[in-house]
């Protein structure tokens, strides 16, 4: 009796111990699913699946490692600052073309509204540059703009004033220039080129004045251009600069630059005038005018702009097509901001203050 309960006790343990281990075989396979697919893990030790989640950090710490290393591979090399473009210009604009773009791309998804203001922060930019812009044709009265601003065609403001003082001295009035042998008069304007052309059109101008005007220069834009070899550029620079009616004037360097800044695409004259206008208040006008051809003639020419010199580079999508070096950039800079004289023999007073000097006249060495 005692062996035989000896034995029914040891069965019984036997089968509550199998029973234990079915039930631990059983619950196995929920612990088995969080091993990776091909391996099993041993029952009851969910260690491996720790030590394989804690495998994956040094992989991932390896791969920031890796990208912070070659980020710096990565990146293009930035566009040069400017020498004298201003901070806060440089630090609003983001994205500013590389350095060695040689094609200029208008912005890419720039919306009307963007378009405006970019517009309006180059021409604040501008007249931080060149507060004491003006024309720069001398002139006394609306008479000798009207002529000046003819015969700046194909030829600089500067060799027009070296050779107005003795027309305007010979002739200082409508009637007199009206009255004029044209012989004298084209030997007078002889350096300023095509000097038979505008002779014909300064003496036929003339006596248009005299005739129709009473010998006054009309301060509305339909009157002007009815005058012999008035244009609506010419028209804006008389009424603009002489009875301080706003105008746009599109000269070679105002379409140069607002081509390159992508304000339009058209070529025409007529069509910049329009759809640069409408980005501007129209009491802005003048004066923009004046910020534009400065910017053109001093920094941004038309074969080598200096683009390293700029301070409106951040805001030009042309930015590249010119040299970026600041250093080599500030070496073709031209008129007071290359340290050269200006381009009137009489400037303002703004301007000489400002430390701008006046050119020198007609023969001078």
């Amino acid at each position: 009796m005692t062996k035989k309960a000896a034995t029914g006790t040891e069965k019984s343990q036997e089968v509550e111990k199998t029973q234990r281990g079915e039930k631990t075989e059983k619950a196995a396979p929920a612990k088995k699913s969080a091993a990776p697919a091909g391996k099993s893990a041993p029952a009851g030790k969910p260690a491996p699946v720790k030590k394989a989640a804690a495998a994956k950090q040094p992989a991932a710490a390896k791969k920031s490692a890796s990208a912070k290393k070659t980020a710096p591979v990565k990146k293009q090399a930035p566009a040069k600052k400017p020498a004298v473009a201003p901070k806060k210009a440089a630090a609003a604009v983001k994205g500013v073309a590389p350095a060695k773009t040689v094609a200029a791309q208008p912005p890419r998804g720039e919306s009307r509204t963007a378009l405006v203001r970019r517009a309006r922060r180059i021409d604040r930019e501008l007249a931080e540059v060149y507060p004491y812009a003006h024309p720069e044709l001398d002139f006394e009265n609306p008479f000798q703009l009207v002529v000046a601003t003819v015969l700046s065609a194909q030829t600089t403001d500067l060799r027009v004033n070296q050779t107005t003082p003795a027309l305007f001295a010979k002739y200082p009035t409508p009637e007199d220039l009206a009255a004029a042998n044209p012989e004298e008069v084209e030997e007078i304007l002889r350096p300023t080129g095509f000097f038979r052309a505008k002779t014909k059109s300064v003496i036929g101008l003339s006596k248009v004045l005299a005739e129709d005007f009473g010998g006054e220069v009309p301060g509305r834009l339909e009157d002007l251009v009815k005058l012999p070899g008035v244009g609506r550029k010419t028209a804006f620079v008389v009424l603009g600069n002489a009875f301080g009616r706003p105008g746009i004037t599109v000269d070679t360097h105002f379409q140069r630059l607002v081509r390159r800044w992508r304000w339009t695409e058209a070529t025409d004259p007529d069509k910049i005038e329009a759809a640069v206008g409408a980005l501007f208040p129209k009491s802005d006008w003048t004066d923009l005018s004046h910020h534009v051809i400065w910017h053109g003639r001093r920094i941004c020419h038309a074969r080598k702009p200096a683009c390293g010199a700029c301070p409106v580079a951040p805001l030009c999508p042309a930015y590249g097509e010119g040299e970026t070096d600041p250093e080599k950039a500030e070496k073709l800079l031209k008129y007071e901001k290359g340290g050269f004289p200006g381009q009137r023999l009489n400037p303002p007073r703004s301007y000489l203050e400002a430390g701008g000097k006046p050119a020198p006249p007609l023969g001078a060495g």
